[in-house]
């Protein structure tokens, strides 16, 4: 019994013209609805444990996004006191990880 082996081919490979790729399409489709902005939020959301690490994932209690201000609540507060200190760190990090202005402001509850 032989056994077929996949070999890479350069030439297959590449895209034929007039053929756009999943993640371009879902860009565009994002963009005609005007769903950019809400998906971004959504984003920060599911993906808040990787952004800022364990340690203050596990810390917090409740997030959520609304007219481009983070609502935070934790359980801690030592780390809350030190997250308003570094509001504007965290500001900026949040934007920069997600590769746009998300949010302008955070809000502690």
């Amino acid at each position: 019994m032989s056994q077929q082996t996949y070999r890479y081919n350069r030439d297959n490979a590449t895209r034929a013209a007039g053929v756009t790729s999943l993640k371009d399409a879902i860009g565009q489709l994002l963009k005609a609805y005007q769903l950019q902005g809400r998906f971004n939020e959504t984003y920060l959301e599911a993906f808040w444990g990787r952004m800022m690490g364990p340690a203050i994932a596990t810390r917090t209690k409740r997030l959520y996004v609304r007219d481009g201000k983070l609502y935070i609540e934790l359980s801690s507060a030592p780390l809350r006191n030190e997250l308003v200190n570094a509001k504007q760190k965290l500001i900026q990090l949040v934007n920069r990880d997600m590769g746009s202005e998300v949010i302008t402001d955070v809000v502690f509850i």
